[in-house]
């Protein structure tokens, strides 16, 4: 599985961005998605992810009600919608694959990094006070 990631760019504060992650291989659907960032001088920070077929999504604390992912397996297309940025969401914002088809897990699974090997380049995202 390739990823390619775009969408981020420069919004200010309250603003909205949409990224989205596109996959190439046929076995995107059988793969669950996780949407990671790292912020300057920071460790990456689990975001949100959702299953392989959409039935399990889990965020972080900060981004719950904020933040929306989706998937759509026709167009081999994960997306992050945000909403109401703030200025600490600024980061490079990177898309995941699960390591593993067809998994399950639970929170502790989807937000260990670990159990991602396929990622995106990253794309940047910007919020200005």
């Amino acid at each position: 599985v390739q990823l390619q990631a775009s969408g981020g760019g420069l919004v200010q504060a309250g603003g909205s961005l949409r990224l989205s992650c596109a996959a190439s291989g046929r076995a995107f659907s059988n793969h669950g998605m996780g949407w990671f960032r790292q912020a300057p001088g920071k460790g990456r920070e689990f975001i949100a992810s959702i299953s392989w077929s959409g039935s399990r999504i889990y965020y972080t604390d900060s981004v719950k009600g904020r933040f929306t992912i989706s998937r759509d397996n026709a167009a081999n297309t994960v997306r992050l919608q945000m909403i109401s940025l703030k200025p600490e969401d600024t980061a490079v914002y990177y898309c995941a694959a699960d390591r593993s088809p067809y998994t399950s897990g639970s929170y502790a699974y989807w937000s260990d990094d670990n159990n991602y090997n396929y990622w995106g380049q990253g794309t940047l995202v910007t919020v200005s006070s």
